[in-house]
């Protein structure tokens, strides 16, 4: 009798642990299942521009100015931050007039102005009514200084003068030449305070032998070069 029941005894062993082994496989899949949107959330937390500055920076697009010498002009785009003040901060266009309106100040004179002195006067005009007012200005577009580029080249238009360029910067910019443009005949078409037109010539093969650099001239707003 003892070896009979030795082997109900191993039976039900068996059976148990079948029982236990179903159970422990069922819950499986549910924890695999779970684990790819765990990894998901993170992926798509990691790529959020809030925690990655340099995606966040890509995506707004800012224009490339220099703060201490860029001076703002009419049409151009501010962006104006006051430190933990949602309700002063915004984003405005410069009028015709050279002015822009914020909350608190009103209407205020900013053309003329580097952003780095607006951030200063500013937070002066602020100072009335939030303590240690904290600023910071930035030309989210430029649309004040303006080159262009007409003629035998690949991309025509208008072109930003966010920073210096020359005569060659702004043929690299409009894409280089086409087949038949006359390069040694080139000339910047400049508007003089009076009104008059003046023509300063650019000979594209003396400037890149170096026989006359002084024909690549810095750009002012305003002026087209054309290649004809």
């Amino acid at each position: 009798m003892k070896p009979q029941h030795s082997k109900c005894r191993r039976k039900l062993c068996l059976v148990v642990e079948g029982f236990l082994l179903a159970g422990l496989v069922g819950f499986l899949p549910a924890r695999s299942l779970s684990a790819p949107a765990d990894q998901k959330l993170s992926r798509d937390s990691a790529q959020s521009p809030k925690d990655n500055p340099a995606q966040g920076s890509a995506a707004t697009g800012h224009s490339a100015v220099n703060n201490d010498v860029y001076t703002v002009g009419p049409a151009d785009i501010l962006k104006i931050d006051v430190w933990q003040e949602p309700e002063v901060s915004s984003v405005v266009a410069v009028r015709p007039d050279g002015k822009i309106s914020l909350p608190l100040i009103g209407d205020i004179s900013v053309s003329g102005f580097t952003p780095n002195q607006l951030q200063d006067v500013l937070a002066t005009k602020l100072h009335a009514f939030i303590a240690n007012p904290e600023v910071s200005v930035t030309v989210q577009e430029v649309k004040s200084r303006k080159f262009n580029v007409l003629g035998e080249v690949q991309h025509p238009g208008s072109y930003s003068l966010a920073q210096p360029v020359r005569v060659l910067d702004a043929i690299g910019m409009a894409g280089g030449f086409r087949d038949f443009a006359k390069v040694t005949k080139i000339y910047v078409l400049r508007r003089s305070s009076a009104g008059e037109n003046t023509r300063l010539p650019f000979n594209y093969k003396e400037v890149i032998k170096g026989d006359d650099g002084n024909q690549n001239v810095e750009l002012e707003p305003g002026d087209t070069v054309v290649v004809p």
